[in-house]
Formats: structure tokens, C-alpha cells, sequence
């Protein structure tokens, strides 16, 4: 007798930095996320896609939550109140040293969801075996019907047992998207996140939460990818920052990038950046929206 079809989307949501970005690479093995240090990383919902012949499972890596202090983290905040929707198993990301009740709200909505959880708490290698048990029934009292998972996402322990879990609890359903399809995301979006991952990793404090980045062109011939990226800063000094003395910086941040896109592609990349000044533009609509944010 042929198995029923399963399809079902994980979502993974939690507060900033508990390595969620980690786990989605992990389940979904593609590095679909870009992991850095910096909290707020991640600003969009990403799916990964997970197929075999009788299961498709889209796995969504939402922004950490947190409390907005301007336009961009409210879109970003919904993107996270939006994976609560749709979830048919929620992954509830944690760690052992967050504190449990910091975000009680969001904490709130997931009380009241109906479809399965599972609380899974990372990093459980930084940590000794009381503290975890103590840190278990902690949890076991604020979500009473979530199964409770310890797991380290950076050293790959318990994660086929979470993996297990997720394809025990898909739902029997024809596939959402194509059988090949790897994310819902287009290729130029991952560009932009790699060059934007680059950008986190080379410049400090403020300067990597005041870019964004287009891709402007996108041309794939046989054996090359042509890409014209757009780099848009907040103020002229920022500017400035990014292109560096003589042009060293923004050359460095290329280079960088340029390795990633084709590993990525697997195809050999010419990348040109430039850099563009666009006033306050996390705090405007119009800016906002046209860089895919949702917003209210």
C-alpha cells in the first residue's frame, strides 16, 4: 500500500540569540540562515524546505523576538506574531542561560496555542546536569504541553531525535511547493543576505543595523552570475564608513561576499557594490515596504 503524503510547516521562534539560525541550518541542511553573533540577524521569515518522496516539511526561521524601538523591528516583530499563525509543529528555541520570563507576552500567545510544541532548549553543552533539570521544570510549569527537547545546535546533539519528532507530528497532506524547491525565498535574496552577513561581521556597532541590501541585477549565463548590488546606508558619514579609505573596506566586504555567492551557486560570480544614502529609511513606509517588510 503506498504512505500517505505528510506536509507541514515548523516554525522556529524564540528571543534573539538563542541560536535558532543554527538549528534551521541544521535541520534543514542548507545555509539557508546567516548565522552571526549580532543579535537581530535575521529580519524576515526564511523558509527551508525539506523534501523526501512521502514528506515535505517548510521549516521558517523567524526574527528573535523583542520589544520594537522603530519601524523596522515592528515588521520585524510581525513576521515572528505571524509564525504563531500558521504553524502545524512550533519550535520554541531557548537557551540555558536567557531568562525564562523575558518575553512574557509573546510566552502568552504560545500558552494558547493548539498545535504540538516543542521547547527545545540549546546550548545544553554550556551548562551541568542540575541546572538543566532545574531549568526543565521551570519550563514544565510556564508551557504545560510542550515537550520539552535539551539540544546543542553547534555541536549537532539531539537534533536527528528533533528531526524524528517534527516528521512523527507532520500532518498527512499533498506538498505546498515544488518538489525541488530548497526555500520559498528567490535567488537575489540570498545574495542580499550574504553581502548583508559580510557587512555584520566587518563593521561594528551601529553600522550593519543601518544597511540594507538590493540586489539591483541578477544575470546567470552559463558559466557565470553577473550581480549588481545596492548598499543603502542611513547618513553620508555612514557611507563613508562602508567604502573606507581609498575604497579598502567595501573591497574587502566584496571579496568576502563574493566567495559565499558562489559557494552558494556553485557557479563563478562577478559582484559590484555601490553605496547609496537613502535619510532615515527604517523609519519610513515606503522604504520599508519596498525592501519587503510588512508592516500593519
Amino acid at each position: 500500500m503506498e504512505k500517505m503524503h505528510k506536509s507541514g510547516f515548523v516554525n522556529i521562534v524564540g528571543n534573539p540569540n538563542v541560536g535558532k539560525s543554527t538549528l534551521m541550518n541544521r535541520l534543514v541542511g542548507e545555509r539557508i540562515s546567516i548565522i552571526t553573533s549580532k543579535a537581530q540577524t535575521t529580519r524576515h521569515r526564511i523558509m527551508g524546505i525539506v523534501n523526501t518522496d512521502n514528506m515535505q516539511i517548510v521549516y521558517s526561521d523567524t526574527p528573535g523576538v523583542l520589544q520594537p524601538n522603530y519601524k523596522l523591528q515592528e515588521s520585524m516583530l510581525n513576521f515572528s506574531q505571524s509564525a504563531l499563525g500558521d504553524a502545524d509543529v512550533l519550535l520554541y528555541v531557548t537557551d540555558v542561560v536567557e531568562k525564562i520570563d523575558k518575553n512574557e507576552n509573546f510566552l502568552q500567545k504560545v500558552q494558547k496555542m493548539d498545535c504540538p510544541i516543542l521547547l527545545l532548549i540549546n546550548k545544553i553543552d554550556t551548562t551541568t546536569q542540575p541546572e538543566l533539570e532545574k531549568l526543565v521544570m521551570e519550563w514544565k510549569e510556564l508551557l504545560p504541553n510542550a515537550e520539552i527537547i535539551p539540544i546543542s545546535a553547534l555541536s549537532n546533539f539531539n537534533i536527528d531525535f528533533v528531526k524524528r519528532r517534527v516528521e512523527e507530528l507532520m500532518p498527512v497532506s499533498p506538498p505546498y511547493f515544488e518538489k525541488d524547491a530548497l526555500t520559498d525565498k528567490p535567488a537575489r535574496f540570498f545574495v542580499t543576505e550574504i553581502i548583508r552577513e559580510k557587512i555584520l561581521l566587518y563593521y561594528q556597532k551601529e553600522i550593519p543595523y543601518a544597511v540594507e541590501v538590493v540586489v539591483e541585477q541578477f544575470k546567470e549565463d552559463a558559466d557565470l552570475i553577473h550581480i549588481k548590488a545596492l548598499i543603502v546606508v542611513e547618513r553620508d558619514s555612514q557611507k563613508g564608513i562602508i567604502i573606507g579609505h581609498r575604497g579598502q573596506a567595501l573591497k574587502k566586504v566584496g571579496a568576502m561576499a563574493r566567495k559565499d555567492i558562489e559557494r552558494f551557486f556553485e557557479k563563478k560570480v562577478f559582484l559590484e557594490m555601490f553605496v547609496k544614502v537613502e535619510k532615515d529609511w527604517r523609519n519610513r513606509d515606503k522604504m520599508l515596504r519596498n525592501f519587503g517588510y510588512q508592516l500593519d
